[in-house]
């Protein structure tokens, strides 16, 4: 990949900072006196300035009603808010349990038309069973020490995942062979996940690749990503979920995948390898 999503957010976080950095400059103020027109401690404008401390809403209405700049307040607001959902930490997201941000993505899902998703790690969400999904669900929870309520994240994953039968929408879908035999779930589970991904392949609207482990890489293995059309992909790290919307990086991503879509097996081959996986479960 040519650059990182994280350091295009970091990249996204600076520019907010000095955007605010030329307000005061134009302004005339010092970083201790625009802090003294808005009732903070000195050390805050500094941190703000230089990218340390990102600022919420009520500070950037705050430093540019202290430059006369409040017309600026709408777009610096935005630009802000960019940034900060570009780089986001799973224990961040998942603060209340994981329900709530299945269902908060359902739009997206719905308006997607096209899915494109590159799996290293486990099966895609959108085609995972109940079983494998609380025993995945349940894992993460205890890694992260977030709250548990996977029932009902697992009924919200679920009810996310229609959009594989229900409306018009397509699936590229491109899974590591490792991932057929990665353990996230008891073997009664794996032998039902794997067994689904065997029916799910044989929908028209879903096309299921599986990259073999001895493929002649033209692209290295990458974080699992789900491109949603051409307008977002999100990468899932250990740490945090990063939303890459930059149309230049999006086109890197798409690239890449195009790249790992011609290393993958289809049809019968995909189907021995997922048949093989679930032999070795014994």
């Amino acid at each position: 990949m040519s650059s990182s999503p994280l350091s295009s957010a970091e990249a996204a976080r600076a520019a907010v900072a000095a955007r605010l950095r030329d307000l005061m400059k134009d302004a005339g103020l010092t970083g201790q006196e625009l802090a003294a027109r808005c009732g903070w401690h000195k050390s805050k404008s500094s941190r703000i300035a230089r990218g340390r401390t990102p600022p919420s809403d009520a500070d950037i209405r705050a430093w540019c009603r202290a430059c006369d700049a409040e017309e600026h307040v709408a777009d610096l607001i935005a630009a802000s808010r960019t940034a900060e959902t570009m780089y986001v930490e799973w224990r961040q997201i998942h603060r209340t349990g994981m329900r709530h941000v299945h269902e908060q993505t359902i739009p997206l899902y719905q308006r997607t038309r096209v899915f494109r998703v590159y799996a290293s790690n486990v099966v895609p969400g959108m085609l995972q069973t109940p079983e494998y999904a609380t025993g995945l669900l349940r894992r993460i929870t205890a890694f992260q020490g977030t709250p548990d309520d996977v029932p009902d994240a697992v009924r919200a994953r679920l009810g996310r995942s229609r959009v594989v039968r229900e409306g018009d929408h397509r699936f590229a879908l491109l899974l590591e062979e490792a991932v057929l035999h990665y353990r996230v779930s008891d073997d009664a589970a794996m032998a039902g996940q794997l067994r689904h991904l065997l029916a799910v392949m044989s929908r028209p609207n879903v096309s299921l690749g599986v990259i073999p482990f001895g493929a002649r890489r033209t692209v290295w293995p990458l974080e699992a990503f789900y491109a949603f059309d051409d307008t977002r992909v999100a990468v899932e790290t250990l740490t945090a979920e990063i939303n890459v919307t930059a149309p230049g990086e999006i086109r890197t991503y798409l690239r890449a995948f195009a790249e790992l879509s011609r290393l993958a097996v289809r049809g019968t081959e995909a189907r021995s390898r997922i048949d093989a996986a679930v032999a070795a479960l014994g």
